[in-house]
């Protein structure tokens, strides 16, 4: 089973973008960091993907129409209102909003898929979400009532709507996934580019920045992106969305790894949060029997 690694190293290189892309904030605006960090991939995407999957590109852009709105939607939208957002508020917030995208991508799916998990999967939802505030909130839960919500919290409301939107599309899309991806970035890079030039974007002039940047561009821009479409060919958008409550966790290592000490509710918010991972993935392997049998008698 590729599509669980896929997954884990979608979210480990996106909990990654929390952090540089907060300090990347420092030297760039949101529309820079969007702009460049997939105008430096777009080739090299396109090349492996050709390299790869040698797909039809005719047929790959009679497709157009959805692959613009998923480059709208998650590599344009979702990435300007996550940059936005986290000049604007701090990360223990933007994290704790991001934790009900599982949650939210489940509700979207019902209604617009007609997935609904059973009891082990909303088990699995509801231990990955209590393992994420518990992570978030060092064991005092209490926190979260005092919580106040200013306009990087709306942002982050707004991204992760996005997000879902995303998600669920995608899940249909019958393109090769590596050059679903290539053609979403060259999209979003060519319909960024006029509101960039216009704004005067340029690369950034400090070390740091070009670090950031390189990092942004490498990991979570080309390696996240092409990891998860890859995972969505085999994995349901509810599956799919509850892998991004591993985020936290490896929030909590990276902290650990740059020095900071590291809690026990941070550890078994982090075991809960795999936990509730596992339980969802073997509630899909356990249907997914029964659904290839329906399958063969349709």
């Amino acid at each position: 089973m590729r599509a669980p690694l896929y997954l884990v190293l979608a979210t480990l290189f996106w909990s990654g973008n929390f952090v540089v892309g907060q300090a990347a904030m420092r030297s760039m605006t949101p529309l820079e960091l969007t702009f460049w960090r997939w105008a430096l991939v777009a080739v090299p995407l396109l090349l492996l993907a050709q390299w790869v999957e040698r797909p039809d590109w005719r047929a790959v852009l009679r497709r157009w129409p959805t692959l613009l709105l998923l480059s709208a939607l998650g590599l344009s939208g979702y990435t300007l209102l996550l940059y936005s957002a986290l000049a604007h508020t701090s990360a223990l917030n933007a994290s704790l909003i991001t934790a009900a995208n599982p949650a939210l991508i489940v509700v979207m799916a019902m209604f617009m898929l007609g997935d609904r998990p059973g009891p082990v999967g909303w088990l699995g939802i509801a231990l990955g979400l209590f393992g994420v505030l518990l992570v978030l909130t060092g064991g005092d839960l209490q926190q979260i009532l005092h919580l106040s919500f200013n306009m990087g919290e709306l942002l982050m409301l707004g991204a992760i709507v996005v997000w879902g939107l995303y998600t669920i599309i995608a899940r249909r899309l019958d393109v090769p996934a590596i050059a679903a991806t290539a053609v979403q970035v060259a999209m979003a890079t060519i319909s960024l580019m006029p509101v960039a030039l216009a704004a005067g974007a340029g690369l950034p002039d400090t070390a740091e920045g070009a670090w950031s940047l390189a990092y942004v561009a490498l990991f979570p821009s080309f390696g996240a992106f092409l990891l998860w479409n890859l995972a969505l060919k085999s994995t349901a958008p509810a599956v799919a969305g509850n892998y991004l409550n591993l985020m936290v966790v490896f929030t909590a290592v990276i902290t650990l790894l740059l020095g900071m000490p590291i809690t026990v509710p941070q550890i078994l918010g982090g075991l809960l949060v795999i936990s509730g991972v596992l339980l969802t993935g073997m509630k899909r392997r356990t249907r997914q029997p029964a659904m290839a049998e329906q399958s063969a008698r349709t």
